[in-house]
């Protein structure tokens, strides 16, 4: 004689009202246990919390420092010879460009800027020899 089980059927008869209500308390619950562990965290960790707060919002700029006298003419040096390095590359660029060559008034103040070079021959020859 041999031993079979018998198969037990499950019958699962559960209100639907009731499986969304508990499937809704469930889900805030879970939310409020992440929302409070985060809350804790954010409490007891401060290393965390400042460069967080650096990222989200980010330091106000801080005061340039005063330059003195001596950093100010350095610095006006550097444009001064950046202005003067413009100058002169747009004026190689014009010289050898074979459209300036039949231009007259290129070549006037190209020829100007060469022997007398002043603030003017130079803002004429980037106006002409372009």
């Amino acid at each position: 004689m041999s031993y079979r089980a018998r198969r037990r059927e499950l019958k699962i008869s559960q209100n639907p009202l009731q499986l969304i209500l508990c499937v809704a308390i469930g889900l805030w619950l879970g939310f409020v246990a992440i929302m409070l562990t985060l809350w804790l965290g954010w409490q007891y960790l401060p290393d965390v919390r400042q460069p967080l707060h650096e990222v989200i919002a980010p330091p106000a700029p801080a005061v340039a420092p005063q330059q003195s006298p001596e950093q100010n003419r350095m610095f006006e040096q550097y444009k001064q010879i950046l202005h003067d390095q413009a100058v002169q590359q747009a004026e190689e660029q014009a010289q050898g460009s074979p459209r300036n060559l039949s231009n007259p008034r290129c070549q006037f103040w190209l020829q100007q800027n060469r022997t007398a070079p002043t603030e003017k021959s130079r803002a004429n020859v980037l106006e002409f020899c372009n």
